[in-house]
C-alpha cells in the first residue's frame, strides 16, 4: 500500500501522535497535520480516539486514526505493521501517552502508595514508550526521522526539592518514569544517530489537562507548541542529548 498522502509523486512527510484522543495529543496532531503531515494519532479510547480523528479530519487535516494501548505487546506491533504498510516510513514519533500514577482527589503518603500503582505507571509512561519506538524502528531509519518524548520538568534532579512539588511521595511512580524516559531519550539519541534518526525529551510545561485537573498554568496549545517546534527543528540545529523547554535546553 502506498501512501495516501502522496503529492506530486512525493509522499507527505509522516507523524504518529499517543495519546492523541484528547489535551496534547490532540493539539499536537493538529499542528503536524496544519504542517502538510499525514498524522495517525493513536489512543486506547478508540471511540474517542475516532471522534478525534474525524475531527481534525473535518478541518483538512490528513489525519488517521489507529487504537494503540502502549502496554499492550500485540497492539504495538499492530500499529508498527500499519504503518510500515501506509507509509513504508515514519518521519515523526510524539510519545505522547502517559499517566500521573495518582488517585484523583487524594494525596497519599509514602505508607499509602501503591507498588502497583508504580509498576503501571512505568509500564506506560517508560516501558511502553520504548517498546512503540523500537517496534517502530524500521520506518523511522527508512525516514531518518525524529522521536519526541514528551517528559516532564519534573523529572530533572535541578527540580527535585523535598519542598517543590517533585518532593511529594505520591509523584514517585510519575517522576521516576519520566526520568527514566529521559534517560531513554539521551541512549537512544547515541545509538541511532548513525541511522539519521534524532531523540530529544521535551517538556511542555505545566499545561492545563484533565491530567492534573486542569490546574495547570499553560494552554494546551502552549504546550503543543513547544512539543512540535521541536519535532519539526531542522537535526542539525536540535541540541544533541538535551532536556528541552520553551526556553531552550534546560538542566538535567
Amino acid at each position: 500500500m502506498t501512501n495516501s498522502g502522496e503529492r506530486d509523486g512525493a509522499p507527505r512527510p509522516t507523524a504518529l501522535v499517543t495519546g492523541g484522543n484528547k489535551g496534547l495529543g490532540k493539539e499536537v496532531s493538529r499542528r503536524l497535520a496544519a504542517r502538510g503531515m499525514s498524522v495517525l494519532l493513536t489512543a486506547r479510547d478508540e471511540e474517542r480516539g475516532r471522534a478525534a480523528a474525524a475531527e481534525l479530519a473535518a478541518e483538512g487535516g490528513d489525519i488517521r486514526f489507529a487504537r494503540l494501548d502502549v502496554t499492550e505487546e500485540k497492539s504495538v506491533r499492530s500499529v508498527a505493521e500499519l504503518v510500515g504498510a501506509s507509509f513504508g516510513r515514519l518521519d515523526i514519533l510524539v510519545n505522547n501517552a502517559g499517566v500521573n500514577g495518582v488517585v484523583r482527589g487524594e494525596r497519599r503518603t509514602l505508607d499509602e502508595m501503591s507498588v502497583e500503582m508504580l509498576r503501571s505507571t512505568l509500564e506506560t509512561n517508560f516501558v511502553g514508550a520504548f517498546a512503540l519506538t523500537q517496534a517502530l524502528l524500521p520506518a523511522l531509519r527508512t525516514a531518518g526521522g525524529r522521536v519526541v518524548n514528551v517528559t516532564s520538568a519534573l523529572a530533572t534532579f535541578a527540580r527535585t526539592t523535598g519542598s517543590g512539588p517533585a518532593g511529594r511521595a505520591d509523584l514517585i511512580a510519575y517522576c521516576a518514569s519520566k526520568v527514566a524516559l529521559n534517560m531513554t531519550s539521551v541512549l537512544l539519541a547515541d545509538q541511532l544517530r548513525e541511522w539519521g534518526v534524532t531523540v530529544c525529551a521535551v517538556s511542555p510545561g505545566y499545561v492545563a489537562t484533565d491530567m492534573n485537573n486542569f490546574a495547570g498554568t499553560k494552554t494546551v496549545q502552549e504546550g503543543a507548541r513547544t512539543i512540535v517546534h521541536f519535532a519539526t527543528l531542522a537535526p542539525d540545529e536540535l541540541p544533541d542529548r538535551a532536556f528541552l523547554t520553551e526556553d531552550g535546553v534546560a538542566p538535567w
